[in-house]
């Protein structure tokens, strides 16, 4: 049995993700308004309270994932 290939999402550090402002221009680009941008790039919480958070659940959604290429496990799984 062959595998398809198939992409997935990590948490890996890096430094120049740390930076407020790399954070803040990210985010507007991915459609946040400025002030909401610079709020959250300024947050003090991990990775995983962010990941749990309105800041990435309004930001990278489902459809754009999707978009991306990205497989959801429950679709990988019932192929």
């Amino acid at each position: 049995m062959v595998k398809e290939p198939f992409t997935v999402l990590r948490l890996v550090p890096n430094p120049r993700e740390k930076k407020p402002e790399r954070k803040r221009k990210n985010l507007i680009r991915l459609g946040i308004d400025f002030d909401h941008a610079y709020a959250w790039s300024r947050t003090r919480m991990g990775g995983s309270a962010v990941a749990q958070s309105p800041i990435l659940r309004t930001t990278i959604i489902v459809e754009r994932l999707k978009m991306k290429g990205y497989v959801s496990l429950i679709e990988y799984y019932n192929r």
